[in-house]
């Protein structure tokens, strides 16, 4: 997806304001960091942790980094972390984010689509939830690319087009979602693969989303007031998991199969720049 001149830049400043104002409504306190990685309902986050291996050392590039969860359990973690976002007062937040939690990461406030750092920088760029919000894809993996050093790998993970379920919520969800958000399609493998080596991917949540039937039909939340994607985080697994960890063994075999994948709420996708 791309945009040009004023309505490009109409999206952008949509993107800068909705995000400023999330931000500003959002204190330290409430950033879950550790269990936005460690937690039974983050099982994207699980899963590409698996593959960065040892962060200790390396330079991560945080792309939208958001409230900065990532970009400071990355630094908890051993890493030198670059951060970016649109907003300027979510780049704030992630810098009070990883001072709260004894670490320090650089936060830049640009947008993705006009990304300028060192070529061959990173030895890791990470991107969650980011590429559903950009105007420009394949432009975005080009300047991965070009940031990455050779041998380097990204990781992201963004939410799929096709589950009907799940594009029923995004409708009720307008309050606390963007007007400008495109939910990716398995295209995205093709962009992928034009630009790095290694490229997988892997799918998430399918039966698991009875969380989500939880939170409106028994809790009574309002999607457009509360983000079940981040309420997720909130949860114990000692009291849910004894229901929703048969749920995700059963979408880890589910999702398995091809035209199953489809129906996932959440895809991610990795690869190497090539030596």
């Amino acid at each position: 997806m791309a945009a040009d001149g004023k309505a490009g830049d109409d999206v952008l400043e949509r993107e800068r304001e909705f995000h400023d104002g999330w931000a500003s409504r959002v204190s330290t306190e409430q950033v879950a960091v550790e269990a936005a990685f460690c937690s039974l309902t983050a099982p994207e986050n699980r899963f590409l942790l698996s593959l960065m291996g040892d962060l200790h050392g390396r330079k991560v590039l945080d792309l939208g980094s958001g409230l900065g969860e990532a970009a400071t359990y990355f630094a908890m973690r051993g890493a030198e972390v670059t951060a970016t976002d649109i907003s300027p007062r979510m780049c704030d937040l992630a810098r009070q984010t990883a001072r709260a939690h004894g670490v320090k990461v650089e936060a830049i406030a640009t947008p993705v689509e006009r990304l300028d750092v060192p070529p061959g920088a990173f030895d890791i760029v990470y991107g969650a939830n980011l590429l559903h919000h950009v105007q420009d894809t394949d432009g975005t993996l080009a300047a991965v690319e070009r940031a990455l050093k050779p041998g380097g790998r990204c990781f992201f993970w963004d939410p799929l087009a096709y589950n009907p379920a799940i594009n029923v919520y995004r409708r009720l969800a307008s309050g606390v979602r963007t007007t400008d958000e495109h939910p990716l399609t398995f295209e995205i493998l093709s962009q992928f693969r034009r630009r790095f080596v290694e490229v997988g991917h892997r799918e998430f949540w399918l039966a698991s989303l009875a969380l989500f039937l939880k939170y409106y039909f028994v809790d009574r939340l309002d999607p457009s007031q509360v983000r079940y994607w981040k309420r997720i985080l909130d949860e114990d697994p000692a009291r849910i998991g004894w229901w929703f960890s048969p749920l995700q063994r059963l979408d880890a075999v589910l999702l398995r199969l091809p035209l199953v994948r489809r129906l996932a709420w959440n895809i991610a996708v990795w690869g190497r720049k090539a030596e």
